[in-house]
């Protein structure tokens, strides 16, 4: 059995998040919602579905966005994050000051 090492992901850090609600935001809201890309799709059955795209600073600014969808009385289908927002090649410091990379 594995026991490797599991990679916190931080709340606190920004990261990529698509979300999807059921209904239609007009593409003008991109500001109010954090400035996220906004597209429309219809699903399986023919209702319209908006995707949000984007990156946002933290889960703190994800809640925002999620606050103001709830406030349009729009039914959250997906919330998905996309990165872990990390650099690829994160510095790890070890014990007595040294770094790796």
């Amino acid at each position: 059995m594995s026991t490797s090492p599991k990679k916190s992901i931080p709340y606190d850090r920004p990261a990529i998040y698509r979300i999807s609600v059921q209904g239609r935001i007009d593409l003008t809201w991109s500001d109010r919602l954090e400035g996220m890309s906004i597209s429309q799709v219809k699903d399986s059955t023919g209702l319209p579905v908006t995707i949000l795209e984007g990156e946002l600073g933290d889960q703190a600014a994800l809640a925002g966005v999620l606050n103001t969808l709830y406030e349009l009385h729009l039914t959250v289908l997906l919330v998905k994050r996309l990165d872990d927002g990390l650099p690829a090649n994160p510095v790890q410091v070890q014990r007595g000051g040294e770094t790796n990379t």
